[in-house]
């Protein structure tokens, strides 16, 4: 059975960065595309990016646009996540996904979930 896991979250200074990992165990990610949603306290869950199966192909939200960005390890079934710049608002709880589409933005475009990692941003 396919799972993902995620990990890297944890409380940092606005203005500091984290990495997010995301961890396939069962199947590679090479046949799907990986996305990355937030959900903060009292709010929807909300897209923040998503990346191809080859990293060809990347798409952000514009609150996270030139902050945030993708790497691959193939042969870790890891898809990373680095957030720069990090500010307040970035408080949340991430969660990273698989589709079979092409970096699509919305949550029914995704059928598998991880559980999510906290990610808070102190002023």
């Amino acid at each position: 059975q396919v799972q993902l896991q995620e990990s890297g979250g944890g409380l940092v200074q606005a203005g500091g960065s984290l990495r997010l990992s995301c961890v396939a165990s069962g199947r590679t990610f090479s046949s799907y595309s990986v996305g990355w949603f937030r959900q903060a306290p009292g709010k929807e869950r909300e897209f923040v990016a998503a990346v191809s199966r080859s990293g060809g192909n990347t798409r952000y939200a514009d609150s996270v646009k030139g902050r945030f960005g993708f790497s691959i390890d193939n042969a870790k079934n890891t898809v990373y996540l680095q957030m720069n710049s990090l500010k307040p608002e970035d408080t949340a709880v991430y969660y990273c996904a698989t589709s079979y589409g092409l970096v699509p933005t919305t949550i029914e475009s995704y059928a598998l979930w991880g559980q999510g990692t906290q990610v808070t941003v102190s002023s």
